[in-house]
């Protein structure tokens, strides 16, 4: 039987690198998948694939750093789908630059998508969870909240904070059979990583073990597991998916 098969999933970010891998990763396991992306455009191309897969899929365009609009998107969700299941918490941005010259915009941008949007998506989710007593809580986190970043403070602040609110969350929900927990990439290749210079790439690969970079589709597997039936007794852990670089 599939992983998550007759399971509602949300994803956040879903439009393209690791959110897409894994809504696709999550359908053929047997989920329908709530598709969420800042744009329209990407939601709707990603609800497509899902549906080729066989699955149910609703796409929502959302911006998660408004709480109105996140309030008001949360209810359609539940009204339509009826229920969730599982939440992954993977929409984020970064804007980077050392900290002096760092803007107080640059810094509200990067906090309020990658932390408060995970606060005010939660909350959107963790009363029906409550009453079905059932959830799984994934919080896609990074390594930079591990170990930090020259020119990525605003980064590194907001997914040491979501490790913070992931492990806080398992406290709160235990007893209601919820579990919270996080997945922290390393290098993964994607849109996000595909600008970088050809030198930093290089010194980085240097710091990682396995001498190469990861695939959205590492994470989207680590995430599989936390959402799946193997990972019953887990809660408010970290999963670093790293190629060894922070062990």
């Amino acid at each position: 039987m599939s992983q998550l098969a007759n399971q509602i999933a949300v994803v956040t970010g879903a439009g393209r690198g690791i959110g897409k891998a894994i809504a696709l990763r999550f359908a053929a396991e047997g989920a329908d998948v709530v598709c969420v992306s800042r744009t329209a455009e990407n939601s709707a191309a990603v609800a497509d694939e899902v549906r080729a897969l066989g699955r149910k899929s609703w796409a929502v365009a959302l911006d998660v750093s408004d709480d109105v609009a996140v309030a008001a998107a949360g209810e359609k969700i539940l009204a339509e789908a009826g229920r969730v299941d599982i939440l992954v918490n993977n929409a984020g941005v970064t804007r980077d630059g050392l900290l002096m010259r760092m803007s107080e915009e640059d810094w509200d941008t990067v906090l309020d998508t990658n932390l408060r949007g995970a606060f005010v998506v939660t909350k959107s989710f963790v009363r029906a969870m409550i009453r079905q007593r059932a959830g799984r809580i994934i919080n896609v986190a990074s390594v930079i909240g591990l170990i930090g970043n020259a020119g990525q403070a605003n980064y590194a602040a907001s997914k040491a904070g979501l490790i913070g609110f992931t492990k806080s969350l398992a406290r709160e929900l235990a007893s209601r059979g919820i579990t919270a927990n996080a997945v922290a990439p390393g290098f993964i290749e994607t849109d996000m990583t595909s600008g970088l210079k050809d030198e930093l790439k290089t010194a980085l690969l240097g710091q990682i073990p396995l001498q190469r970079f990861g695939q959205a589709e590492d994470i989207a597997q680590a995430a599989l597991f936390l959402a799946g039936p193997g990972s019953k007794y887990v809660t408010g852990q970290v999963l670093t998916v790293d190629g060894g670089m922070v062990m």
